[in-house]
């Protein structure tokens, strides 16, 4: 780009630098995640080489999963590189925790499934046993104090 040094961005270039769309780098400046960026003498938004950076670390955190608390809390700590990275750890530790429950209600979903599935003697609707299964846990649960 002439005029522009190699450090320098337009949000076109930064949303295909990293892949994240317009509107969400947008959005990550209005929530406070991304610094507001410089502007030209055209008042056109200037992203720099630690706007990429920090928008990578977004990127990759959301990936991973993590909720945008704990990208706020990450990024503040990331901010002060000599403190301790015991806080970082036991985010990650928090929501790995997380990821270890989701899989245990994933795998308990996937047996019952398969449960279902292989009671199918693939007679009628009537006579379906995910059918009856459903309707079963349905009645159960209707029925149970919680509700």
């Amino acid at each position: 780009m002439p005029g522009k040094s190699p450090q320098s961005f337009t949000i076109g270039r930064l949303s295909r630098e990293t892949g994240c769309k317009i509107p969400t780098i947008r959005y990550y400046e209005q929530i406070g995640l991304l610094p507001e960026p410089g502007r030209s003498a055209g008042n056109q938004r200037v992203y720099g080489q630690q706007h990429l950076s920090r928008l990578a670390f977004i990127r990759h955190s959301r990936e991973l999963g993590f909720s945008q608390a704990e990208i706020r809390q990450l990024l503040n700590l990331a901010d002060h590189p000599e403190q301790p990275c015991a806080e970082v750890n036991a985010i990650a530790q928090r929501h790995l925790d997380e990821v270890n429950r989701r899989i245990e209600r994933l795998e308990s979903l996937k047996a019952e499934l398969e449960r279902m599935v292989h009671a199918c003697q693939g007679g009628k609707v009537g006579d379906c046993r995910v059918i009856d299964t459903l309707a079963d846990l349905a009645h159960s649960q209707c029925l149970s104090p919680k509700h």
